[in-house]
């Protein structure tokens, strides 16, 4: 399985317990919808390996606390305290209308009301405060915000985001 298969499901944390458990911090709006995997891809290294789930439960908030099979004590937790993890695309609940995942909308063009395309997605930066698509046109890379109040449609079968800017933000890039 590679990474461009799967989706970021969340980071482990810390140890729970001295009997190997782990807590894995979720990125995701439903945690719930997580508490019976059997498996998931750990990352090590440049590799996805897959761990056997003895036992899930949610743990707080946005906690997941996992006891895998073949890390029963501290010292196989330590070995992989801080990985990722991630499962198969295929298990993503399916999103229709304008709702859409990050990685779904790449390679899909940008259409403006007054500006007409404004090129294609590249990536999305979800880093900052505000999420924000990452657009290529040409040499020129434009940042839009991801927000209900800009995005006007998604159409799947196009390819194509239907946007509404705020006037004069194309223009910072399109007229420098």
């Amino acid at each position: 399985m590679r990474k461009e298969e799967c989706f970021y499901l969340g980071k482990i944390v810390s140890k729970y317990s001295f009997k190997g458990e782990v807590l894995i911090k979720l990125d995701t709006d439903d945690p719930g919808q997580y508490k019976d995997l059997e498996s998931v891809f750990v990352s090590l290294g440049n590799n996805l390996v897959p761990f056997f789930v003895d036992r899930c439960r949610l743990h707080k908030s946005n906690l997941l606390r996992i006891d895998f099979e073949g890390v029963k004590d501290e010292a196989a937790a330590d070995n992989i305290l801080g990985a990722e993890l991630y499962l198969p695309l295929s298990l993503l609940p399916k999103l229709e209308g304008d709702k859409f995942y990050y990685h779904e909308i790449i390679g899909f063009e940008v259409m403006d009301v007054t500006h007409g395309s404004l090129g294609i997605v590249e990536s999305v930066n979800d880093s900052g405060a505000q999420d924000l698509f990452e657009i290529k046109k040409g040499d020129i890379e434009l940042l839009i915000p991801v927000s209900d109040d800009i995005i006007q449609k998604i159409d799947r079968k196009q390819k194509q985001i239907h946007v509404k800017t705020p006037y004069g933000l194309v223009d910072l890039y399109l007229n420098p």
